[in-house]
């Protein structure tokens, strides 16, 4: 009985450590963005807003960035490589916005036509 008890409190802290990386990398974002917001004195509405796109930029920043790995590995240049970006972020940003709203239609437990439809609507108006 002990053991097991071991064996599950290993696997919890493991699972937490985890998730604590995940949150991380968006906690540090968020972190400086705060940063910059008390920088700049800003509080209640003007504050949310700012460190709200602030983190969303450094998002958007991210995939930016890994889109411009992929264009060099493919050893694109100029026009070539401004497109491969633009259509690498673009297809990045509809990917995560179907994910979003296959997540809404799971938590509201849809299925068949119904979900189908409730995601096609999602996505158009996301």
């Amino acid at each position: 009985m002990k053991r097991i008890l071991m064996v599950l409190s290993l696997c919890v802290t493991v699972m937490g450590m985890g998730m604590g990386v995940a949150q991380g990398a968006t906690s540090g974002a968020q972190q400086e963005c705060e940063a910059q917001a008390a920088a700049k004195k800003l509080a209640g509405a003007a504050k949310t807003s700012f460190v709200g796109k602030c983190v969303k930029d450094a998002s958007a920043n991210g995939k930016a960035a890994q889109c411009e790995k992929a264009a060099a590995d493919k050893k694109l240049a100029g026009a070539a490589k401004n497109s491969f970006i633009q259509k690498c972020v673009k297809t990045d940003a509809a990917a995560d916005k179907a994910a979003q709203c296959e997540k809404a239609a799971a938590d509201k437990k849809l299925a068949g036509a119904a979900k189908n439809s409730f995601v096609q609507k999602c996505v158009k108006t996301t």
